[in-house]
């Protein structure tokens, strides 16, 4: 985790040199597999930068996290405070008007913070989940940990400056703002939709209706009936201040193939969007999904592993299904498999030792690209595109006489071995 904002001066140098193949006009950005977490494409993606109400993501996934654990309920009515409703009426803020005293639900306050991006909404949310949103920013950082991000740090619920929030911080100083890399933004999105799929059921909404008789628009202008349509996006955050700029986490899905983008100080309103459709575009016509290893896919001259103290003394080994993997096309040729077999499973000779179960998981089949190309996911701590590979039958231990056979017949042929060994000796 970050200590603050002012960690941002030192990546200057190192934002400018990592290049950028795409040519996106935007100071980070990144392209993820949503089915996998591979990572395809990649710009600052480590840069830490202000993340503005993308970070109500992370909001979101903590209230379904609530709902599903039964600690607030859709229907749970929710009375408005003093301070969310001089929050909901503050000028330049985007916000749904919320009377003070009324009763709202958690789910109309969620729609209207995933759907409008209402602040107010948002602290009200964390105030139900936590009693506090000092409380609720701690849970935001704790869950930040669980889900293995690098490079944040929530200060708030809702991605504003600390300096809008009516002097009520909950976090931080009173000019900071929630921070990510696009990397960890495009880890919270890959979470959030595959712990919590319902998620895309709200942010793929176009307009909310609200109880108040008004209308308000999703700001992701790229759902299907919206200003910059694009086929397939159904999610998922957008966000914009001062500091961080505009961002855009966007996700679509065509067929079996879903991506996740992530673009963070883009230069205005529109050019996140026409950043992300380059991403996507780039995505889905220069990509797709292919088996590279079959099921019951056998290494060549690696078909079998040795089988100690066992009825027989070599076992058949397979993968237990496809592999599978998203790749540039035309690239399939590219890839080669490599068997690794778990040494904690060997003794000191290479062998299994009986008993060895039907299915028994014995190592993985992995493959590398054979330029040397790296294949990143978003998990990078030594996670591979792999699949399990298993005994294809069992082989039961041996009794007790027939081991002691073999120890007979193994002692006489180490004598007669030794034996012939000294008569030739002789010649």
């Amino acid at each position: 985790m970050v200590s603050g904002v002012g960690v941002l001066s030192g990546f200057a140098s190192e934002a400018k040199a990592e290049g950028d193949a795409l040519g996106i006009n935007a100071e980070a950005a990144i392209l993820v597999d949503a089915n996998t977490g591979r990572i395809l494409y990649e710009k600052n993606s480590d840069v830490v930068l202000g993340v503005a109400s993308m970070s109500k993501m992370m909001t979101e996934y903590l209230v379904l996290e609530a709902i599903e654990k039964g600690k607030i309920k859709w229907d749970q009515k929710v009375k408005i405070n003093e301070y969310v409703h001089k929050l909901s009426a503050a000028p330049g803020l985007s916000n749904i008007g919320l009377t003070q005293g009324e009763d709202y639900t958690v789910k109309e306050l969620y729609q209207g913070m995933a759907i409008f991006s209402s602040n107010a909404s948002s602290v009200a949310l964390a105030e139900v989940v936590s009693g506090t949103e000092k409380n609720f920013v701690e849970l935001m950082n704790k869950k930040a940990r669980e889900l293995g991000l690098e490079d944040y740090k929530f200060v708030n619920s809702t991605g504003l400056n600390n300096s809008e929030l009516l002097g009520q911080i909950a976090a931080g100083g009173p000019n900071e703002e929630n921070v990510m890399s696009a990397k960890a933004t495009a880890k919270l999105a890959y979470r959030l939709i595959n712990d919590y799929p319902e998620v895309l059921e709200t942010a793929s909404t176009p307009k909310l209706k609200f109880k108040d008789g008004r209308e308000y628009p999703n700001f992701n202008w790229m759902l299907p009936t919206l200003t910059f349509a694009y086929e397939g996006v159904d999610g998922l955050k957008t966000g914009s201040t001062d500091f961080a700029g505009y961002c855009f986490t966007s996700t679509a899905k065509k067929g079996d193939q879903r991506f996740i983008t992530v673009v963070m100080k883009a230069d205005s309103k529109i050019s996140r969007f026409s950043e992300t459709r380059k991403i996507l575009d780039y995505a889905f016509s220069g990509f797709s999904n292919e088996v590279l290893v079959k099921k019951n896919y056998q290494e060549k001259g690696k078909k079998t592993l040795p089988v100690v103290k066992g009825k027989e003394d070599s076992v058949k080994i397979r993968t237990d299904k496809d592999l599978s993997l998203t790749i540039k096309n035309g690239e399939k040729d590219q890839y080669k498999t490599k068997l690794v077999i778990d040494k904690k499973k060997l003794n000191d000779k290479g062998e299994l030792t009986a008993p060895v179960k039907k299915g028994e998981k014995v190592g993985y089949m992995t493959v590398e690209n054979k330029n040397g190309e790296e294949i990143s996911f978003l998990n990078d701590k030594g996670q591979k595109a792999s699949v399990d590979v298993v005994a294809v039958e069992g082989v039961e231990k041996a009794n007790w006489f027939v081991l002691s056979m073999r120890g007979i017949g193994g002692f006489f042929s180490d004598l007669f071995s030794s034996a012939a060994s000294g008569i030739k000796g002789l010649f």
